[in-house]
């Protein structure tokens, strides 16, 4: 507990100099409200928005665009790391393509999706997916490759078929960079949902945002953005809480 406790220490800190010079550019320099609402006029609206009932379905809904879209992201990069890890050949044809993906803006990939998928949730969820198929892949690949070869020799020795190394040696040993990816997949799946919909629409706070914009509410505009950092530094910590947790990393780590 103590140790969780210094953890925590340097960030509040760092926090509250941030709030206090975001206060002090607020006060001082004269900027009309609107364009640079002070922390106390945001977090007044903020704690407004979680207190009422209308936030909560625009939240429910992007949780729900996010975490479908880091499932099906990882449904699909995880065998494609186990296919890259075990062939060489995959490997060098794929590559290219994987890292040449990463150059596409996810708002300029929202419209095609439009046209080839249409509105609603799916290609929101379908955006989602494609923003956390690369982190999830490469961090998957980087587990499996670093399992130790004096292990994966024993196995083998001992008679192991490739699914039985891949079950009971390689994927206990690659768990923590998965969930490494994992946690790094969902935060961009945030970002996903808000960036779909706004250019494709939607029912979440990327709406909300919107909707806010062309109101001119800078306030909660901001109030908006710090819930959205929240919603994904909350399941980081979650998902990091649970790696933490897991027997089966804790059996794997050194």
């Amino acid at each position: 507990m103590a140790r969780t406790a210094r953890r925590a220490v340097p960030p509040l800190l760092l926090g509250a100099l941030l709030l206090a010079v975001w206060q002090a550019v607020a006060s001082l320099a004269g900027l009309p409200r609107f364009l640079l609402p002070g922390p106390v006029e945001v977090a007044g609206r903020l704690v407004s928005m979680l207190t009422g009932t209308m936030i909560w379905p625009y939240v429910g809904r992007t949780l729900l665009e996010s975490a479908g879209g880091c499932v099906l992201g990882t449904i699909v990069a995880v065998p494609l790391a186990v296919l890259v890890h075990r062939s060489g050949w995959v490997g060098a044809a794929v590559a290219p393509y994987l890292a040449a993906s990463q150059a596409i803006p996810a708002i300029a990939l929202a419209p095609l999706l439009v046209l080839w998928v249409g509105y609603g949730l799916v290609p929101i969820v379908v955006l989602c997916s494609v923003m956390v198929f690369f982190p999830i892949l490469i961090s998957t690949v980087v587990g499996l490759a670093a399992a130790p070869a004096g292990v994966i020799d024993a196995a083998r020795i001992d008679g192991a078929s490739p699914g039985q190394l891949l079950r009971h040696v390689e994927a206990p040993l690659a768990l923590p960079n998965v969930l490494a990816g994992l946690r790094n997949g969902f935060t961009l799946s945030v970002t996903g949902a808000v960036v779909g919909e706004m250019v494709m629409g939607g029912e979440g706070l990327g709406m909300l945002l919107t909707l806010q914009r062309d109101a001119v509410d800078t306030a909660g505009m901001v109030a908006v953005i710090v819930l959205l950092c929240a919603i994904a530094g909350s399941a980081y910590l979650l998902l990091q809480h649970v790696e933490r947790r897991s027997p089966l990393v804790a059996d794997v780590r050194p």
